[in-house]
């Protein structure tokens, strides 16, 4: 089905890919997916899909934010299904945050709070991305600091006091990315660049896990403790050398599957306008890396006359975090992108695909699948429409219903 043939959840959406989740479903007095975005003139958006009747309502969370993708909210919701809100600017000065007052009811976000303390530096908040563990009993919230490099704190269930923000990679001058998954008891896994493709002359891949008090390796061996942290890159595990390789590479997305191993989808550059997707996998000795298919290029439409200025931009891929053999991606099909379902039975060394949109008449990028506890169908949501630049976007967010009955 072409893309804007599929319905959509709403006709002004847009976000980045380093602040998640973005679409959460939470099973309650009702049953539906919380979905955060932000529009075009920088208002910070939530919304419901509701799967019993099919319904989407959404309500604003704050207007004029700012009309930057980089600002799109993350989701958390807990157990009491009264779901928090995390917002900043891109180098915003304040990490905004609002909680429901009423379970399941997007309609009773309180009073508009605000993190306590940043680290030091100019560039402020980016990229919220909270994590629960219930062993410990508290949350945590990743974020981009003030020293452009990860930094975190927690907030325990007991107290309701942050700690104060600790750096979690400190890289040599470079300011890394990452994407963080969590099995939801006791681990946060999370997989990091050295820092921007378009500034590092080589860039890798790397992973490492929080657990017990101390950073450590997929093997379970130690790192070192937290509390004497930051780490450096290389410290983590190397999952994929962009030295060795003489490429760059940018992390998309890292899930934990049923054996508590990690996997990691990630870009690999042969050129500025060869974006090949790869696939690596834990197998408990080692990292096996595959490539699953070439992207094509970048997909910011770039205007006339003009060099782009993000031209590691690609079409965009994401794990089924309740079944990490399933993938998601954007690729250039006929110079369009498109979204489409890729699925491995032996870790990534063969694939079989799907078309999710075909024979669209303009671009479909950055795929979510709305995190859910295995039910047998999740919300998958994609931008679709006109992209030039971060701060210079009109896209929808299309939805579809995955049947995950049908793709085992």
């Amino acid at each position: 089905m072409r893309g804007e043939n599929h319905s959509s959840f709403t006709e002004d959406g847009a976000w980045c890919f380093f602040a998640d989740p973005r679409a959460v479903r939470f099973v309650g007095e009702q049953d539906r997916t919380y979905v955060g975005w932000l529009t075009r003139q920088g208002h910070v958006m939530i919304g419901t899909y509701d799967h019993r009747d099919g319904s989407v309502h959404s309500i604003l969370i704050k207007p004029s934010l700012q009309q930057d993708d980089h600002a799109n909210p993350s989701l958390y919701i807990p157990a009491n299904g009264r779901a928090i809100i995390y917002y900043s600017a891109h180098n915003g000065k304040t990490m905004y945050y609002r909680q429901m007052e009423t379970a399941e009811d997007i309609t009773s976000f309180g009073t508009e709070q605000e993190l306590p303390e940043n680290t030091s530096g100019m560039h402020g908040y980016t990229y919220p991305n909270p994590i629960y563990l219930r062993q410990e009993q508290q949350q945590y919230l990743f974020w981009r600091g003030g020293n452009f490099k990860p930094n975190f704190s927690s907030l325990p269930d007991t107290e309701g006091i942050w700690s104060e923000p600790q750096t979690l990679i400190m890289g040599e001058g470079a300011r890394p990315y990452v994407k963080y998954a969590s099995n939801g008891e006791d681990a946060i896994w999370f997989a990091f660049t050295d820092g921007h493709p378009n500034i590092e002359p080589h860039n890798s891949i790397y992973c490492a896990c929080i657990q017990g008090g101390s950073l450590q390796h997929a093997d379970g061996s130690t790192i070192k403790p937290l509390a004497n942290l930051p780490m450096l890159p290389r410290e983590a595990d190397v999952v994929f050398d962009g030295t060795q390789h003489d490429a760059k590479a940018w992390i998309w997305d890292i899930a934990v599957d049923a054996d508590g191993r990690s996997v990691i989808v990630y870009v690999v550059f042969h050129a500025n306008t060869d974006h090949r997707y790869w696939y690596s996998y834990w197998n408990g000795d080692a990292w096996t890396n595959h490539e699953i298919t070439a992207g094509g290029s970048w997909f910011p439409q770039t205007e006339q006359g003009a060099v782009e200025r993000e031209p590691f931009y690609s079409g965009g891929i994401i794990l089924d975090h309740a079944n990490p053999t399933h993938v998601y991606l954007s690729r250039s099909v006929n110079g369009i992108f498109e979204i489409e379902h890729w699925v491995t039975a032996d870790h990534g060394s063969t694939w079989v695909s799907t078309a999710v949109t075909s024979g669209s008449s303009c671009n479909n990028v950055r795929p979510v699948l709305a995190r859910s506890n295995a039910q047998d169908e999740a919300l998958l949501l994609w931008m679709q429409g006109d992209y030039v630049h971060f701060t210079n976007y009109a896209t929808a967010l299309k939805m579809k219903l995955i049947k995950r009955t049908q793709s085992k």
